[in-house]
């Protein structure tokens, strides 16, 4: 560690009478007072950092190890004071604790002042008493309390009495009491006040070295006691001591210059961790007539603990625990009390947001569930009326383009000429008997109008185009209309088993051939060819299905060629319903390829 550069530019005279105290930075002497400013050659002070009556206490540099340490300044110059001031340093260089600030024997030394003129108005004393220490970087539990005005968590306060009972194991096999045991003289080492909400209220050692190690700290009234009574007789003696007492904390015998021992720290600890769990301080909780502490209402705790702080604060001695042995004893059943309960509190806490993250991402899952069923219902509905649309307006468009196309073929004139026209340039078989009449009109009027019906729904993502659907549908159903009658005709010439099959194939497949040629005028925006055969086959599948069914009238399901000159009444009635049924299958087969198939075939990435 090194000093900061803004330290570097001043230094503090310890001289509590200096008129100026701060000095540039290299001086060796004040120079207003000629106190030395660099003691013993090697701790510079840098700032004050708390004054009383008693002593001053400033930041000093450690020139030999580099780091910040803590001065303390003796200002009482009375024998007494002296007295107590050797004592604490040669307690403090004495013991070797964690808990409690290092000390080395030679920093502990008296100050001579340049100029051993006494200032006027003030003591002629010419040294001062220095006692270098280490430097605790932390907060005091009085700061903790500050942050906690309901209370601090027990498990915080368990943890802090198991340190504390500990560095007072030590103290007291070495017979010394501190005596002056309150939240302010507790500290906890590497703790920020800002970090202590965020720590996990476990027994774990992780979290334990988290909420910073409790020291000890102003050893300033420590008494050496050459010998001292673990519990003091009923009638207690009064003993030449220096009473030191600080309200709410100091136990009566303390008070009244009784004798002391060991149970004189456990009142002021106990005193101090009631204080720490209910956030009051402990005059405020004592019963005027009996003097006792009534807390336990206002913090819910392990009653085996609860118990223990009544015996540490107890009025009478003899009801204290004896040794901090006996406390740590205690201590130990207490922390395994906690940590099960803890533990099972930590086990059900884990249930409760394991079920409750359960219950969320269930929620989530039945919100996606929900969304996706939502979707699928809207596309299945979406698809179906599309799909119904297609069927009416193919099946009308089909039905009024048979209906003209009768009219124009058989009671206009118009037939004969189409008839006599295509005769000449289409499907000439030399040797099949094919004969092209007026049905040839029909069947394209009624391509027609079921391209067109098609076409006018605007489903599954067609462009409408109008003279595209009409022309193909005419192309279409004409040659579905040829394959027909060339399938029924055929037989007479091609007469073996293999000839004879594939008329018949033919034949079932002239429905598809009318519907697979319309689909590719329909405007549909890809797949084109695809559309055309799934269209063509499912077609036939599906007539031959009626027929196999006997659903309709085979006359219902086939191509009409009219054997007169004129159809009869069922001839007409038929035609148009098979034209009407062929558009209305169509649009079936155009919402199936459309919504289920290509989609499927899509997935398995063909």
């Amino acid at each position: 560690m090194t000093v900061h550069q803004s330290l570097l530019s001043k230094i503090h005279c310890i001289n509590p009478h200096c008129p100026n105290p701060i000095q540039i930075w290299g001086n060796k002497f004040c120079q207003n007072c000629g106190t030395p400013v660099l003691l013993k050659d090697r701790y510079i002070p840098l700032r004050k950092i708390s004054k009383g009556g008693f002593a001053n206490i400033y930041i000093v540099w450690d020139k030999k190890t580099q780091t910040e340490r803590v001065l303390k300044v003796l200002l009482e110059t009375s024998p007494k004071a002296l007295e107590l001031f050797d004592q604490e340093a040669w307690v403090l260089a004495n013991l070797n604790h964690s808990g409690i600030p290092k000390v080395e024997p030679e920093d502990y030394f008296h100050l001579r002042r340049r100029n051993s003129k006494s200032e006027v108005g003030h003591s002629s004393q010419c040294f001062l008493p220095c006692l270098v220490m280490e430097k605790i970087d932390g907060c005091t539990l009085e700061e903790i309390i500050e942050q906690y005005p309901q209370g601090c968590p027990d498990i915080y306060v368990i943890d802090w009495l198991l340190q504390a009972i500990e560095i007072f194991r030590e103290l007291h096999n070495r017979k010394i009491i501190h005596r002056d045991i309150k939240p302010s003289n507790l500290m906890l080492r590497g703790l920020e006040i800002s970090s202590l909400t965020k720590l996990s209220p476990t027994f774990s050692h992780h979290q334990r070295k988290k909420r910073g190690q409790l020291i000890v700290i102003d050893f300033g009234g420590v008494k050496q006691m050459n010998n001292y009574r673990i519990k003091p007789t009923k009638t207690v003696p009064k003993c030449s001591t220096t009473r030191l007492v600080s309200p709410g904390y100091s136990p009566p015998e303390q008070i009244t210059g009784g004798e002391i021992g060991p149970f004189t720290d456990f009142y002021a600890l106990g005193r101090t961790c009631i204080h720490l769990l209910t956030g009051q301080y402990p005059t405020d909780l004592e019963d005027p007539s009996t003097g006792k502490l009534k807390w336990r209402q206002l913090k819910p705790v392990n009653s085996t603990l609860a118990n223990l702080l009544d015996d540490m604060v107890s009025l009478d001695v003899s009801q204290r625990p004896a040794t901090a042995a006996e406390v740590q004893v205690r201590l130990a059943k207490i922390y395994r009390q906690q940590k099960r309960s803890l533990g099972i509190s930590i086990f059900a806490t884990r249930i409760k947001n394991f079920l409750k993250l359960q219950l969320i991402n269930l929620g989530k899952n039945i919100s996606r569930l929900y969304l996706t069923a939502s979707q699928i219902v809207h596309q299945i509905v979406a698809g179906c009326v599309d799909t119904f649309w297609e069927m009416i307006l193919g099946g009308v468009g089909g039905s009024l383009g048979a209906i003209f196309g009768l009219i124009f073929a058989y009671w206009s004139g118009v037939g004969d000429r189409f008839a006599g026209l295509f005769s000449n340039f289409l499907f000439l078989v030399s040797d099949v008997p094919l004969t092209i009449g007026p049905e040839i009109v029909v069947f394209g009027l009624a391509g027609l109008g079921t391209g067109v019906g098609l076409t006018d729904v605007g489903g599954f993502g067609q462009r409408r185009r109008y003279w595209l659907a009409a022309f193909v549908g005419i192309i279409g159903y004409i040659l579905g209309g040829l394959c027909w009658q060339f399938s029924q005709v055929a037989n007479s010439v091609y007469t073996t088993t293999e000839d004879l099959i594939i008329l018949e194939i033919m034949g079932k497949l002239s429905v598809g051939v009318a519907t697979g040629v319309i689909t590719l005028g329909l405007g549909l925006r890809r797949y084109h060819s695809v559309y055309a055969l799934l269209v063509a086959g499912l077609t036939a599948i599906v007539f031959v299905g009626f027929e196999q069914l006997n659903i309709f009238p085979k006359l219902f399901l086939e191509f009409i060629v009219v054997s007169q000159s004129q159809p009869s009444l069922l001839e007409f009635f038929a035609s148009i319903s098979f034209f009407g049924l062929l558009g209305c299958i169509a649009g079936f087969c155009l919402g199936v390829s459309h919504y289920i198939i290509v989609p499927l075939l899509q997935r398995l990435g063909l």
